[in-house]
């Protein structure tokens, strides 16, 4: 009976989606299930006899003092969205630590979760929300501000057709040219109005024309460097408008670089891919990286929406223009920022409506 209870435990286990790991006295590994191995992408043959350290790096100042507390005091405790650093990986996990006492004997338990897979789904829906909601705000703010603009310009130019002074008129020129600036100001915020024409488009030829155009206002100083998938098979889309999302974001990487840096223009294929709460066969992934300073904290939750930029001199308008853009392809547009590496991720799925 008791061989049946153990067997059916070590069942139990070995069929849990968490990641089960068990240490002995030593901290050295004993045990992994299956979805341990495919958490540290080793074999348990690989990975008997590690030490706990060496398998799981906690990244959160204090954690490995916890573990370490847990282990002397034989008690538990539980952190939730930590990263740690596998053999192989960066992961954010909710992690469980405790400590089982069998006839003298101590065994830690050590049970991960991975939740980054949920974190970035909720964040990318968080993105797309944020997204939709700017644009419908942008609109209805374009028609409040284009009625009254109309009328003022109007009047304005009826005003200058019954003004004799030519001095006068001077005022009128400024009322109406004013205007137009606002006009065009609001125009600019809601981006592009043409339709897409979607037609196959190869993503290394339009990311071979941003590198271009962005070499050309730059100059040789700035180093850009290609690393392309030249397994990613043609896309849906219209290349003049992923052209000036990409740019939107290049030429902001070369801003922030002031022209004496490096760009790094990567490509990949990720199969059966979430972007948003939609799933794709494939999907393909730009990234537009860059060495510099990183991207103030204070902004980043909301680079892309309107009017907020890093740079004294920029409007604030290319990401959010950009990631409408990208919107248009079912696609999404993520950052990551820290000093001396900030990455713009572009997803966008290889079929697409």
């Amino acid at each position: 009976m008791l061989q049946q209870a153990q067997t059916f435990q070590q069942q139990l286990i070995d069929n849990l989606h968490t990641s089960v790991l068990l240490f002995d006295d030593e901290l050295k590994l004993v045990y992994v299930n299956p979805a341990a191995e495919v958490l540290l992408g080793m074999s348990l043959r690989n990975l008997l006899g590690k030490q706990v350290f060496e398998l799981v790096q906690c990244e959160q100042d204090g954690s490995r003092q916890k573990l370490r507390e847990v282990i002397e005091s034989r008690s538990s405790y539980t952190e939730r969205a930590i990263t740690i650093r596998t053999p192989h990986h960066l992961l954010t996990v909710d992690c469980t630590v405790m400590t089982i006492s069998e006839s003298g004997q101590h065994t830690l338990m050590m049970e991960l979760q991975r939740v980054d897979r949920q974190m970035r789904i909720s964040h990318e829906e968080q993105l797309i929300s944020q997204q939709q909601a700017s644009q419908e705000l942008l609109r209805g703010l374009a028609h409040e501000i284009k009625n009254p603009l109309g009328g003022l310009r109007g009047a304005a130019q009826l005003l200058e057709m019954e003004l004799g002074d030519v001095e006068l008129k001077e005022y009128t020129n400024v009322i109406i040219s004013e205007a137009d600036r606002l006009r065009n100001l609001v125009d600019r915020m809601l981006g592009p109005n043409k339709l897409p024409n979607f037609a196959d488009l190869n993503i290394h030829e339009v990311l071979e024309r941003v590198r271009q155009l962005v070499r050309a206002e730059s100059g040789e100083e700035l180093h850009i460097v290609r690393d392309y998938d030249p397994s990613i098979p043609l896309l849906k889309g219209d290349s003049d408008q992923l052209i000036q999302a990409f740019l939107n974001i290049a030429r902001n990487a070369a801003r922030v670089l002031e022209n004496d840096g490096e760009i790094t223009l990567r490509t990949r294929i990720l199969r059966q891919f979430t972007v948003g709460n939609q799933r794709h066969r494939l999907v393909a992934k730009i990234d537009i990286s860059d060495n510099g300073p990183g991207i103030p904290h204070a902004i980043r939750e909301t680079l892309f929406l309107p009017m907020i930029s890093a740079s004294a001199d920029g409007m604030g308008l290319g990401l959010s223009i950009a990631q409408s853009l990208i919107a248009r392809f079912q696609g999404l547009i993520e950052c990551d920022s820290k000093p001396g590496n900030t990455t713009f991720t572009i997803y966008l799925p290889v079929e697409n409506d």
